[in-house]
């Protein structure tokens, strides 16, 4: 039988890890797609698997409510995804991102919010980006865990569901098998992140290379935070533990 996939305990923030000494077996991606979501919460993740596909087997599945075209954003400037799979058909799953975007404010929400909650129990890991974190937390599964989201929708998404640990001052946040992010691009620095957790930093470094991208590797900060006026008092937030630049940063 393949190894079992490496899981972070509960509340970790990884900065960068060490290449596991094994490779983890084909992994099943699905991204669940709605009407309005945010382009680069899907197709930023997503390129970075994109390159990391071409050395390391993964199955991808576009899963939504229906078959109908999916609209990224809102306005007339827009594109349209085609999905692969329904919320019924879909195959079972390793990992589920869930992107964020104007539609995350949908009232017709429910069916989404409905699936995943469905599907998180027999995940390995769910990767929320930006507003898409709201969807997660709907689901009451992660009640007590914590999570961040999009700094400019801070408010909105804590009231959504006040029960999760929120923390402000974060790029991207760790708990158990639900890794979230930031707003829009730091979707792209929690993809690198989780590639480095299950396949090593030296093939996320290999990858981001390709890709011709930056990574923002501090996971404990989110200039947008600042930006937005979100002080450390706004939420629960990491305590370091360990040197910067090594290791993980944990949260107690």
């Amino acid at each position: 039988m393949p190894a079992p996939l490496p899981t972070a305990p509960p509340g970790t923030v990884y900065l960068r890890r060490k290449s596991p000494s094994h490779a983890p077996s084909p992994l099943s991606i699905g991204v669940l797609l709605y009407p309005h979501f945010q382009a680069l919460d899907v197709f930023g993740p997503l390129d970075a698997l994109n390159i990391l596909s071409e050395d390391h087997p993964l199955t991808l599945s576009l899963i939504a409510r229906t078959l109908e075209p999916m609209r990224t954003s809102s306005g007339t400037f827009t594109q349209l995804v085609l999905p692969t799979h329904t919320f019924d058909t879909a195959p079972p799953l390793d990992v589920l991102l869930v992107p964020g975007g104007p539609g995350a404010r949908s009232p017709d929400m429910q069916p989404v919010v409905d699936y995943i909650a469905s599907v998180y129990p027999s995940l390995k890991y769910l990767i929320s980006v930006c507003t898409g974190a709201p969807l997660v937390a709907r689901t009451g599964l992660v009640d007590g865990m914590r999570a961040t989201t999009n700094k400019r929708a801070w408010e909105w998404v804590t009231g959504q569901r006040p029960q999760v640990k929120w923390v402000a001052h974060a790029r991207w946040v760790v708990d158990g098998k639900w890794w979230s992010s930031s707003g829009v691009s730091a979707g792209i620095d929690v993809a690198f992140a989780w590639i480095s957790h299950v396949w090593g930093e030296e093939v996320a470094e290999d990858a981001s290379l390709k890709m011709e991208y930056t990574r923002w590797k501090d996971s404990t900060r989110d200039p947008f935070a600042e930006s937005y006026g979100l002080s450390r008092g706004n939420s629960a937030e990491a305590t370091e533990v360990g040197m910067h630049g090594h290791g993980e940063t944990m949260l107690e």
